[in-house]
């Protein structure tokens, strides 16, 4: 290992998802980045829903918590040692983590699919530990250097930023696209900017939530809808995007979208659903999930650093590592978009 940086201590502080419901700060050894990696000081992590659920109920579908796990995979930092394959001159850059490791050589991999890696290490999925440390390593190539005009904040968020971007390539759309995006919260909210700025031209935002209606208008919506009220089926959308995982939500989309469009499947929610296959079938309607991402970082830095997608305004909490349960359930106030853990504040 290679470092500028004297003061790196041996061991560092994480906050540890212990049970269900049972988080422990503790201290643990100072990770040894491998000769293609880096070695990162975090300065903020976002806090994504998969956290809350591993949080909650110790497991998302087939992922299970079975052993102590550190959450968090939403980050950036500031790389303070390289390993022997990595240039020194990487000392000292801020950078924004894309938070997995896969194998590189597989039939997926080869083919440009690597977020469908088999043997991906993803952080913050067991057994993987995450962000909520003071320190972690990466390959060096998954260490995305960061702009100053990018904030830290806002450099941890370009990894839901990358969720957004994966479903508006998915959903195909181009300047002048018409799109359903079920829910505003952090997902929905980032896909209705990123869709903005790909150049659609009708971004109606479904919600239940008044107060998340009100907020979806303000990051790039055209139109918004209360789902219990106002039929959104028939609408004849160029695509529909989901970020709700309700099962209500995705079959109403579904049938919104017109001949030929695009329904992209991205909310976490029940894992089986009925869906109106005469309406896919006869219109013609390509259905599909995401699963993470391929290749988004440096699109998702220029739309940050260009103004076409605010990531900052998105942050409604900041908390240190003794408070990550409080950030967990942060989400139970309406009025929380994202919030930030800063493990070394």
């Amino acid at each position: 290992m290679t470092s500028l940086t004297p003061a790196i201590p041996d061991t560092m502080r994480a906050s540890v998802l212990t049970a269900a419901n049972q988080l422990s700060v503790e201290d643990r050894p100072m990770p040894v980045p491998d000769a293609d990696q880096v070695l990162v000081s975090v300065s903020a992590v976002g806090v994504c829903g998969s956290d809350v659920h591993y949080y909650r109920e110790g497991r998302i579908g087939d992922f299970v918590v079975d052993g102590p796990l550190v959450l968090g995979h939403e980050l950036s930092g500031r790389i303070v040692a390289v390993g022997a394959d990595v240039e020194a001159a990487r000392i000292g850059q801020r950078v924004a983590i894309e938070p997995q490791r896969p194998c590189g050589h597989c039939a997926q991999c080869r083919a440009g699919r690597y977020n469908l890696c088999p043997s991906m290490e993803f952080y913050a999925t067991p057994p993987i530990d995450g962000a909520f440390a003071g320190y972690v390593t990466i390959q060096s190539d998954f260490a995305h250097t960061l702009p100053d005009s990018v904030s830290d904040s806002a450099g941890a968020l370009l990894e839901p930023l990358s969720v957004g971007i994966a479903a508006i390539r998915k959903a195909h759309i181009v300047p002048g696209s018409s799109v359903l995006i079920a829910g505003a919260g952090p997902i929905g909210i980032i896909a209705a900017q990123t869709a903005r700025a790909f150049g659609a031209s009708e971004i109606i935002v479904s919600d239940p939530i008044p107060e998340r209606r009100e907020r979806a208008l303000q990051y790039g919506a055209t139109r918004v809808v209360d789902p219990m009220a106002e039929e959104v089926a028939g609408l004849g959308v160029n695509a529909f995007i989901d970020a709700s995982g309700n099962p209500r939500a995705v079959d109403s989309g579904i049938r919104a979208v017109g001949p030929a469009g695009y329904a992209v499947l991205v909310g976490l929610g029940s894992p089986t659903m009925t869906l109106p296959v005469e309406h896919i079938q006869n219109l013609e309607i390509s259905v599909t999930g995401i699963f993470r991402y391929t290749d988004t970082w440096p699109v998702a830095i220029h739309l940050v650093a260009s103004g076409q997608v605010d990531l900052d305004a998105l942050v409604t909490g900041e908390f240190d590592l003794d408070h990550v349960r409080e950030a967990l359930e942060s989400d139970r106030d309406p009025s929380s978009l994202k919030s930030i853990v800063r493990p070394n504040s």
